[in-house]
Protein backbone atom coordinates (compact mmCIF):
# COMPACT_ATOMS: atom_id res chain seq x y z
CA UNK A 1 0.00 0.00 0.00
CA UNK A 2 1.08 3.49 -0.65
CA UNK A 3 2.04 5.43 2.49
CA UNK A 4 0.02 8.44 1.30
CA UNK A 5 -3.18 6.41 1.52
CA UNK A 6 -2.35 5.25 5.04
CA UNK A 7 -1.50 8.78 6.19
CA UNK A 8 -4.70 10.11 4.62
CA UNK A 9 -6.78 7.44 6.36
CA UNK A 10 -5.13 8.12 9.72
CA UNK A 11 -5.57 11.87 9.28
CA UNK A 12 -9.22 11.41 8.35
CA UNK A 13 -9.86 9.26 11.41
CA UNK A 14 -8.22 11.85 13.68
CA UNK A 15 -10.22 14.65 12.07
CA UNK A 16 -13.53 12.82 12.48
CA UNK A 17 -12.79 11.81 16.08
CA UNK A 18 -11.64 15.33 16.93
CA UNK A 19 -14.70 16.96 15.43
CA UNK A 20 -17.00 14.51 17.24
CA UNK A 21 -15.32 15.25 20.57
CA UNK A 22 -15.65 19.00 19.97
CA UNK A 23 -19.30 18.65 18.97
CA UNK A 24 -20.19 16.52 21.99
CA UNK A 25 -18.45 18.85 24.44
CA UNK A 26 -20.20 21.88 22.90
CA UNK A 27 -23.55 20.10 23.11
CA UNK A 28 -23.00 19.19 26.78
CA UNK A 29 -22.14 22.77 27.73
CA UNK A 30 -25.15 24.06 25.82
CA UNK A 31 -27.44 21.56 27.58
CA UNK A 32 -26.09 22.60 31.00
CA UNK A 33 -26.86 26.24 30.19
CA UNK A 34 -30.35 25.24 29.06
CA UNK A 35 -30.94 23.25 32.28
CA UNK A 36 -29.94 26.29 34.34
CA UNK A 37 -32.38 28.41 32.37
CA UNK A 38 -35.16 25.85 32.85
CA UNK A 39 -34.57 25.82 36.64
CA UNK A 40 -35.04 29.59 36.72
CA UNK A 41 -38.30 29.32 34.78
CA UNK A 42 -39.49 26.55 37.06
CA UNK A 43 -38.85 28.66 40.18
CA UNK A 44 -40.70 31.61 38.62
CA UNK A 45 -43.67 29.39 37.75
CA UNK A 46 -43.83 28.04 41.31
CA UNK A 47 -43.83 31.61 42.66
CA UNK A 48 -46.60 32.61 40.25
CA UNK A 49 -48.61 29.55 41.23
CA UNK A 50 -48.34 30.38 44.94
CA UNK A 51 -49.28 34.02 44.30
CA UNK A 52 -52.26 32.96 42.19
CA UNK A 53 -53.41 30.50 44.85
CA UNK A 54 -53.20 33.21 47.51
CA UNK A 55 -55.24 35.64 45.40
CA UNK A 56 -57.80 32.96 44.63
CA UNK A 57 -58.23 32.18 48.33
CA UNK A 58 -58.68 35.90 49.07
CA UNK A 59 -61.38 36.19 46.40
CA UNK A 60 -63.19 33.15 47.79
CA UNK A 61 -63.09 34.63 51.30
CA UNK A 62 -64.60 37.92 50.05
CA UNK A 63 -67.36 36.06 48.19
CA UNK A 64 -68.27 33.95 51.24
CA UNK A 65 -69.13 37.04 53.29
Amino acid sequence: MDENIILTAVGTVFAIVGSNIALISWLRSDMKAFETEIRGWKEELQKESKDFHGRLCAIEERNKK
